[in-house]
């Protein structure tokens, strides 16, 4: 079994080693460079003040090839300590995030929070402190959003869970491809926004310009405006004024739409930067073997082949800024031939644009749900199973909480569909709630989960355990937490197989309104046959366990004392909590209830 901390910390000395090696080399070469410049220029003049003017040419010109060689090799060993410094700075991120030090991680994947969300937001999914934040390693907007995709909506078909299974353990194994892909993102830093306007712009038609009859036009009256201007230097019976006609003709094609053709070829460079950020990731994976069906049906074939086209029409763009470029444009018509090129390739390419850059995308993402798989050698994939069966979850841990994490176990019994947890304050209850939560998602992205085993249908999460007041649309926190239920019990009435988190719920409201309205909820649920937990400080609802015939079971958290100070072990036990701890937390606030 492959060992995550020797090989980041095998990666961090190699690339540390590599990088000092070469910042001496970029130190070398930048000195000689200097000399070489100062030698030739030296020796330049000195012959030319001599009047060996020959020679100084001749010495300059080597020089000069000198110069520019030396600086080609200094630009390329730059180009590889900068390479070197990335990866050593990847590797180094891993050993910390493998040491649960990754809270400081600048992307938290912010932009993604949702309150509206059914579980993202109660799950801490995205924002600081997140699932997000702790697995992804994503350079590029597409690799991001396509992780948010995966993390915020539960795949519905159990061979797609299976497949991307097995691609992430495929990927787990392949460190050295996922830190260069990553590498190559974070260097070329390909936009950090939407790519909608680049898939327009590659299905977009100028019908014009693929149009038979006019480029037969524009291909041949160049050939015939050339001819006529040799013409009359090989026949001079033949007037020098005949090319002027073709000239004239060839100057009134390209008056119309002139400002309309710019902005066309002017866009073709916008997009051709924005794709050569992305060129290198795209042959990073031609050049990668996959052997899993998930990533051998990515495809990709012939991406940066047809890129470099791209590269080439933009080379033919950018003789505009050339001094000669109006000579060239009436000679040749140069505009409409780059506008008929530019057509084929968005006929040939256009739409493989958007293929391309998801690709990259998918495979970003499931790179980063691998490292999971490749940190954690003990989590274990998850077993889908069909609906009709029930969740059962051995030794689940919290996937964030790597330090001092404990355990627990979890299974639903045929008619058993709801577990009642109840408990004191900070004994555990909404973190086993979330920590449920969380592998669930995990699994239904087709990663690995923290358990020894795991073993679930797939449903529809849904949560209701962080609500607050919505000022901006005056609602507040119990209407909130009203809105949240509403739409978990519509899913359950429509049918749907759900699974439910609700923690503390209606706590807005009077003691007995809580029960009263707890209850009802929890019976109506139960009716349904929806699958959840429920995390309470109301004892009196852990008689629904008998009401129910045990289609409600309890569970509880508790503390203990030791030297007048509180402790609790975060063991789920089954049972109604016995025991509570709010007037010892309210003195250690520093209340005094010694008379109440």
């Amino acid at each position: 079994m492959i060992n995550a901390e020797d090989q980041y910390n095998k990666r961090i000395k190699k690339y540390k080693s590599l990088i000092n090696k070469q910042t001496k080399r970029v130190s070398l070469l930048g000195n000689l460079r200097l000399l070489v410049f100062l030698v030739g220029t030296t020796l330049t003049t000195v012959l030319y003040l001599k009047n060996s003017h020959y020679l100084s040419y001749s010495i300059f010109a080597v020089f000069l090839i000198l110069f520019i060689w030396i600086a080609v090799i200094h630009s390329k060993v730059i180009e590889n300590r900068n390479y070197a410094s990335t990866i050593y700075d990847i590797n180094l991120n891993s050993y910390k995030r493998l040491k649960g030090e990754w809270v400081d991680f600048q992307d938290t994947g912010e932009e993604f929070i949702d309150f509206n969300h059914r579980y993202s937001s109660d799950l801490d999914i995205f924002g600081k402190n997140s699932l997000f934040q702790f697995i992804n390693t994503s350079s590029t907007y597409v690799g991001r959003l396509n992780l948010k995709e995966k993390l915020s909506s539960s795949s519905k078909s159990q061979e797609d869970i299976y497949l991307k299974q097995e691609a992430i353990h495929e990927l787990s194994k392949k460190i050295s491809f996922r830190q260069r892909l990553m590498a190559e993102g974070i260097i070329f830093k390909p936009l950090n926004q939407s790519m909608e306007s680049l898939y327009s712009w590659g299905k977009t038609k100028e019908v014009l310009y693929a149009n038979f009859g006019f480029i037969s036009i524009i291909r041949i009256l160049p050939l015939i405006t050339i001819i006529l201007t040799i013409l009359p230097f090989i026949n001079q019976r033949i007037p020098f004024y005949v090319p002027l006609i073709m000239y004239l003709l060839n100057s009134i094609l390209l008056l119309p739409y002139s400002h309309k053709r710019t902005g066309i070829l002017n866009e073709v460079n916008t997009y051709k930067s924005t794709l050569i950020a992305y060129y290198n990731m795209l042959k990073l994976i031609e050049k990668t073997k996959f052997t899993s069906p998930y990533l051998k049906n990515i495809d990709i074939s012939s991406s940066t082949k047809k890129i470099d086209k791209l590269g080439k029409i933009s080379e033919m763009i950018a003789i505009r800024s050339s001094s000669l470029y109006m000579a060239i444009d009436i000679l040749l018509l140069w505009d409409y031939q780059c506008l008929i090129a530019l057509e084929k390739w968005k006929k040939n390419c256009g739409r493989d644009l958007e293929k391309w850059i998801f690709s990259i995308g998918e495979i970003e993402s499931l790179s980063s749900l691998s490292l999971i798989n490749f940190d954690n050698p003990n989590w274990v994939f998850p077993n889908i199973v069909k609906e009709n069966q029930l969740m059962n979850c051995a030794e689940l841990g919290h996937p964030l909480l790597s330090k001092n994490r404990i355990s627990n176990s979890v299974s639903f019994e045929k008619n058993s569909n709801i577990l009642l947890i109840t408990g004191s304050n900070m004994s555990g209850k909404s973190t086993f709630l979330r920590t449920i939560g969380i592998n669930l998602v995990l699994a239904y992205a087709g990663a690995p989960v923290c358990a020894k085993a795991f073993k679930t249908p797939i449903m529809n999460i849904y949560t209701c355990m962080r609500v607050s007041d919505n000022l901006e649309a005056s609602i507040s926190s119990f209407y909130a937490e009203l809105i949240r239920i509403k739409m978990i019990v519509s899913a359950s009435k429509q049918g749907e197989s759900i699974f439910f988190l609700l923690d503390e719920i209606f706590k807005g409201t009077n003691s007995l309104d809580r029960h009263t309205g707890a209850k009802v909820l929890i019976n109506q649920l139960r009716s349904y046959g929806s699958y959840g937990l429920i995390s309470t400080h109301d004892l009196e609802l852990g008689e629904l366990e008998k009401e129910s015939s045990g289609g409600v079971r309890n569970y509880h958290f508790r503390e203990y004392y030791k030297n007048d100070e509180i402790h609790f072990d975060y063991k789920l036990r089954p049972g109604v909590s016995t025991t509570r701890n709010a007037l010892y937390l309210i003195k250690m606030a520093g209340l005094d209830i010694e008379g109440v």
